[in-house]
């Protein structure tokens, strides 16, 4: 008698224990199932992919962000105008020294001068911050200007 007491205690306790367990399991189901009802496997494969193919657009922009970097680098970025009055028979100042460099201090420097009788143009082509050719003080100022 003793022994069937305690076999049917422990049948309802394995009950007891099988609806524990099969609520968990439900929750757990509840916790891992994807937008879609997938599988905790499947949300995470998904999650993965969309890991995978931000990598990939990280690598694809920084290769863009280089190719832009050193594109820069060359880009005329520095600017400096200088105007000025050459001659005292025209009025105001509308001569002008123009400088265009790059981040290496490589450009060129325009110049233009204004007289009554025409206008004359001329470039100077600048390396690292100064030219082959004489400048003249406008055009230094330009440089320095730019450089600054």
């Amino acid at each position: 008698m003793a022994f069937a007491v305690a076999i049917l205690l422990l049948l309802v306790l394995v009950l007891l224990v099988a609806r524990r367990v099969g609520r968990v399991g439900g929750r757990l189901t509840g916790i891992t199932r994807g937008e879609e009802g997938g599988s905790l496997e499947d949300v995470l494969g998904a999650h993965l992919e969309k890991v995978h193919g931000l990598a990939r657009e990280v690598d694809r922009l920084n290769a863009r962000t280089g190719a832009l970097e050193a594109a820069g680098l060359r880009a005329f970025s520095r600017v400096g105008l200088v105007r000025y009055n050459p001659f005292e028979e025209t009025g105001g100042n509308q001569s002008f020294a123009l400088a265009l460099l790059d981040m290496e201090g490589n450009g060129w420097v325009l110049s233009s001068l204004h007289a009554r009788s025409g206008t004359r143009v001329y470039a100077k082509a600048i390396r690292g911050g100064r030219s082959d050719a004489a400048l003249s003080e406008e055009e230094t100022a330009a440089i320095r200007q730019a450089s600054a």
